[in-house]
């Protein structure tokens, strides 16, 4: 048994006390004087390629390394990432991906699947990622499900065959988002009749809003009700970060973070791409950015500089994230939980990590 105190984040705010650990869960919260660090739900990213130098698509090597490197940010699930690439090298990363999540090594963020970033999107809005796309298939898709675990994809709806594609992903049981499109705006309310839950990193690699084609983005902020967004400062303004907070009442953060992310600028790799770390951006070598270097800790902290009180941010960054994945038990700090933890001081840097129960991270 272990303990932890601080002001705890519990659903009905905050209490200042001592949580205790039983194996993997939360066994109890007693009121008590701790002092004035915060204990969060443990971050869950949805979408995530790398960072530290890994990337997933490199392996297994490369998703672990990532794995490791976000959990001393407060990462404690994730969903790694793949990029478009040729279905070899997709079976290739998902095969790595699938050992580091049957078995987490020490110091790790627990990877609960896969977000398939494509191949299935739009060949004129690919962005950053390699120019492998391919039209909606769900034989292609029963061919990479059988590598691992694959939790939500990214495609085009616009594309032939998505609409059909769409309802055979949610008959099993994968989440279908939006995002690498030109769809208009009746494409895309025709992908969420068909099943859509969510948009991938919104705003980004796809149609904008315009008062008379509203596009992607129009129809995404007047009907979603679950979106992702990057909150590095850099893909999105932060007013137009808190007009979608406004629009979308589950609106959650994720990183996009590829190996570059808590490295030095330099070349790292992104499936097939090289890609460039500048300041704090990632890039293709003619500038159109490519992931970011964002943690969650830093996303979090950005939030408050926008102007949302903590609890607010943290359930951007957990417990809605967790709430979409249908992971009950995540997100949330409570009785019978899992312990996934984040403890951080008064500044909003990380002090400690729990995933699981165990800790992963401890400051110096």
């Amino acid at each position: 048994m272990s303990e932890v105190s601080g002001r705890i984040l519990t659903p009905g705010g905050w209490v200042s006390g001592r949580l205790r650990i039983e194996a993997d869960k939360v066994a109890a919260l007693e009121p008590a004087r701790a002092g004035e660090r915060y204990v969060l739900p443990g971050f869950i990213d949805l979408h995530v390629h790398g960072g530290a130098g890994g990337d997933c698509m490199s392996g297994e090597e490369g998703a672990r390394t990532a794995a490791r490197f976000h959990a001393g940010h407060g990462t404690t699930r994730m969903l790694l990432a793949t990029v478009t690439a040729p279905l070899e090298d997709l079976k290739a990363a998902l095969d790595g991906i699938h050992a580091v999540m049957t078995k987490p090594g020490a110091g790790e963020a627990r990877v609960a699947g896969v977000h398939l970033e494509g191949p299935f999107i739009s060949p004129d809005r690919l962005g950053a990622q390699p120019p492998y796309p391919l039209d909606p298939d769900p034989a292609v898709m029963e061919e990479l499900m059988a590598h691992a675990s694959i939790q939500v994809i990214t495609l085009a709806p616009e594309r032939p065959g998505a609409l059909e594609f769409i309802r055979f992903l949610r008959s099993r049981g994968v989440r279908p988002q939006i995002g690498h499109t030109v769809a208009t705006a009746a494409e895309t309310l025709a992908g969420l009749e068909a099943g859509v839950r969510s948009f991938t990193h919104l705003y980004n690699a796809m149609s904008g809003l315009h008062h008379r084609r509203p596009g992607v983005v129009g129809a995404a902020l007047a009907e979603a009700s679950w979106a992702e967004i990057i909150a590095d400062g850099r893909h999105v303004d932060p007013l137009a970060v808190r007009a979608a907070m406004r629009a979308i009442p589950n609106l959650y953060v994720v990183t996009d973070a590829v190996a570059a992310a808590g490295m030095p600028e330099g070349a790292y790799r992104l499936g097939r791409y090289t890609v460039y770390k500048k300041a704090d951006g990632v890039f293709l070598e003619d500038g159109t950015l490519a992931g970011s270097a964002l943690t969650m800790d830093r996303a979090l902290r950005n939030l408050v500089d926008w102007g949302f009180d903590l609890a607010e941010a943290a359930r951007r960054v957990s417990t809605l994230p967790a709430r979409y994945m249908g992971w009950a038990d995540l997100g949330v700090i409570q009785s019978g939980a899992q312990a996934d933890l984040v403890v951080l001081d008064t500044d909003l840097q990380v002090e400690e990590v729990y995933v699981a129960g165990k800790r992963v991270f401890a400051r110096g």
